[in-house]
């Protein structure tokens, strides 16, 4: 696309994207998940831990991600095995499990935490009340990546939703079942 040649104020300033990679982002192997499961573990990163599983779990976009309250994740004292968001950029619901490692993180985490269920599960530390911004999810996503050694640039939150989808895929080949585990509307 580039600069317009009809705006006079844009004249000789080059495109916000020159030099960035555009397209798709790649999605995480298992090797690259376990790597980062551990590195999480060695520094006791427990919310960020207890974050990345289920981003992987739940082929969420950062956005829903982030605003997951308590009550969608737990039921009396324990955490469910599945769990269901509406989507926000699609307003479609979509289900989605919880594995049993990731049900650990989580309680250990929320037990930490506190909280009610109608707090978010991961809040923010700048706005009392508030859930973790999708920028700073993003940020932590780098910073993931970066810890074991993969270029940020071709990683992010996206690619935490396409990880699962794309191991599930290899695993069966079957686009249909990643169609409704993403919520598409098309396949």
């Amino acid at each position: 696309m580039g600069i317009s040649q009809y705006d006079p104020a844009a004249a000789g300033r080059p495109a916000w994207n020159v030099g960035r990679q555009v397209g798709a982002k790649r999605a995480l192997k298992v090797r690259q998940i376990w790597s980062i499961r551990f590195f999480l573990d060695r520094e006791g990163r427990m919310r960020d831990r207890a974050l990345f599983d289920p981003a992987i779990d739940s082929k969420l976009r950062g956005c829903d991600l982030v605003k997951i309250k308590i009550g969608t994740l737990v039921t009396g004292p324990t955490i469910r095995s599945r769990s269901m968001v509406i989507q926000q950029k699609t307003g479609r619901p979509v289900q989605f499990e919880i594995t049993t490692d990731t049900r650990a993180n989580l309680l250990a985490w929320l037990e930490r935490r506190g909280g009610s269920v109608d707090d978010f599960a991961f809040p923010s530390r700048v706005t009392a009340g508030g859930h973790l911004s999708t920028r700073q999810y993003a940020r932590l996503v780098d910073e993931w990546v970066t810890a074991i050694g993969l270029a940020p640039e071709e990683y992010g939150t996206h690619s935490m939703r396409r990880t699962k989808a794309s191991l599930i895929y290899k695993a069966t080949g079957n686009l249909r079942a990643i169609q409704i585990l993403l919520g598409h509307s098309k396949i």
